[in-house]
């Protein structure tokens, strides 16, 4: 083979390789996009090691990073397992799920959550301590913004805001203690588990593959 039927090869080959990843870049911005779940707050919807995909592109598409919306579709509805950037720190992203929309009124009472004075069922919520604390508790780790862990509001969520909860209720850092996710966070929707596997011990949890989030 000639030199320069040698370097066209090279060429096209770097072009390839330079047209896969600006394709791959534009679907992990505008489409789905992959995480990681590295706590236990969203137990047992979701586990420690479970990876998921996000439909970016649901909510609408947004500038990357700054978040602007360019062409709105939908918003995120109560219930969605919604993946957000952390209003605290924008370089941090959490999967909650959307408990409260604009305009809602919350409120919980020992436990229970009241949206617009109705008690909400939530089969999908688990509680794993007994205990259950005041409004005015004096212990700081259970202490919100608006009361207690168990006890708070009400509340309501203002416009162009979401308030974000884990399922794992007693334990999960979320809207009670750092206040409501504005819209332009919102990365997108969690809607699979497409492997799930730990290391400390390591296991594959086949029996969660492909598995759909509700």
């Amino acid at each position: 083979m000639s030199q320069d039927k040698k370097q066209s090869k090279l060429g096209e080959w770097i072009k390839s390789i330079i047209i896969a990843l600006i394709i791959a870049l534009f679907i992990r911005a505008f489409f789905v996009e992959a995480f990681k779940i590295p706590s236990s707050s969203m137990e047992p919807t979701l586990l420690v090691g479970d990876h998921v995909l996000a439909n970016r592109f649901i909510y609408g598409i947004k500038v990357p990073i700054t978040g602007k919306m360019l062409i709105p579709i939908k918003h995120p509805q109560r219930g969605d397992v919604v993946i957000f950037r952390w209003p605290k720190d924008r370089s941090i992203y959490f999967i909650k799920r959307c408990i409260g929309i604009p305009g809602d009124t919350l409120e919980m009472k020992d436990k229970v959550l009241y949206r617009n004075n109705k008690m909400v069922k939530e089969p999908y919520v688990v509680h794993r301590d007994p205990n259950i604390y005041s409004k005015n508790t004096d212990i700081s780790t259970f202490k919100t913004i608006w009361g207690s862990r168990d006890n708070w509001g009400p509340i309501k969520v203002p416009k162009g805001k979401y308030f974000m909860m884990g399922d794992n209720r007693d334990n999960s850092y979320d809207s009670r203690y750092w206040g409501f996710v504005p819209e332009k966070n919102i990365v997108g929707k969690a809607f699979i588990i497409y492997g799930s596997w730990t290391f400390s011990p390591f296991e594959i949890r086949f029996n969660r593959f492909f598995k759909l989030i509700h």
